[in-house]
């Protein structure tokens, strides 16, 4: 199956405030440290859904790994390439996953907040 991948930028902070696609769905990465314990998982609202990781609303493997900071996503317009994604990167090996979170993010850096994400309670 094709997936179609929109990569966002980093937009810097002088230039505002940069928006994901709400009609979107994205895969995504979450790493409790660089090299760490990794996630993988698929939302229609990314920020939402990684704010809810980094206040433990929901119990469960994130929760007892302290696995929050997101490091990879790609966006999709279809549920079903984003669920095929999902199970796709589930099944790949650690080192290829590696690889692609640091083809997009080096530093394996919190992109939650470079993406408009909020401070949590």
């Amino acid at each position: 199956m094709f997936f179609n991948i929109f990569f966002c930028f980093v937009i810097p902070a002088k230039a505002g405030i940069l928006f994901l696609n709400m009609n979107s769905y994205s895969v995504y990465i979450l790493a409790s440290k660089k090299h760490g314990v990794l996630y993988i998982g698929v939302t229609n609202n990314l920020l939402k859904r990684v704010y809810e990781h980094k206040n433990k609303i929901h119990k469960g493997f994130t929760e007892k790994y302290f696995v929050n900071k997101l490091v990879y996503f790609e966006e999709t317009d279809s549920i079903f390439s984003a669920i095929e994604r999902e199970k796709q990167l589930k099944k790949w090996n650690r080192k290829w996953k590696i690889e692609l979170i640091e083809s997009m993010n080096p530093e394996w850096n919190d992109l939650y907040y470079e993406y408009g994400g909020k401070e949590f309670d």
